[in-house]
């Protein structure tokens, strides 16, 4: 199970930030410990669903949601699959893994919670592919992951499924014990440079439009 750290802060601060207007159904994707989910309740969420393929980060979330006394809802599974068709939300938070690694096989154990693949996406496309159906319109993400596994690649497949992207937090922070173990496989794949031993986190939110675009169009047009 995850702990939170710099990128829970970093998403908890984007996410006041965003002044969402509270009432809204919130989906927590990966919700580890519930921390992010919480910081949704306390922000003034009307109804919060927080997922997460390990079993014992949902036992965790619940357990902590009980002593917070806030009314957070989690669900065992990947938040793809067990999020019910056509149910979407006012507002998506992800903190999914996204540490590039060397094997491509599923991780198993608390490896889950950070290893994505040899690129650090494995986790990210089918995300960004899903996410317009998950939110309302109007609804927004906010999702934060390492520059290291390409923030230009992101804010693509986001804009591609209709969605405006753009990065609204960035923090430098110097590298935790799970990068320091894997510095000469990202060296070796020139995802960092030699002896660099900090990465940078970013934020990025996509919002989906209150309408599909053209929409604007046909009214002016039908107006006239």
């Amino acid at each position: 199970m995850y702990t939170p750290q710099d990128d829970t802060a970093l998403l908890v601060e984007a996410l006041h930030a965003a002044a969402i207007a509270p009432g809204g159904r919130v989906l927590d994707i990966g919700t580890g410990t519930g921390a992010l989910a919480i910081a949704a309740i306390r922000a003034g969420a009307a109804e919060v669903t927080g997922v997460d393929v390990s079993r014992r980060a949902v036992w965790t979330a619940r357990v902590n949601a009980a002593l917070q006394r806030v009314p957070l809802r989690v669900r065992f599974g990947n938040a793809l699959d067990v999020v019910a068709k056509g149910e979407s939300f006012d507002l998506v938070l992800s903190n999914p893994p996204y540490v590039p690694a060397a094997s491509t096989c599923a991780a198993k154990g608390p490896a889950r919670a950070w290893d994505a693949g040899l690129d650090g996406r494995q986790l990210l496309d089918p995300l960004c592919a899903r996410i317009h159906d998950l939110l309302v319109p109007g609804g927004v993400l906010l999702m934060v992951h390492s520059a290291l596994c390409g923030v230009d690649a992101t804010l693509q497949r986001l804009r591609d499924c209709g969605l405006k992207a753009s990065v609204v937090q960035r923090r430098w922070v110097p590298f935790g014990p799970v990068m320091h173990g894997r510095i000469g496989f990202l060296e070796q794949h020139g995802l960092i440079e030699s002896g660099q031993r900090h990465e940078e986190l970013v934020v990025i939110r996509g919002d989906r439009p209150e309408r599909p675009q053209g929409d604007g169009g046909a009214e002016r047009a039908g107006a006239r």
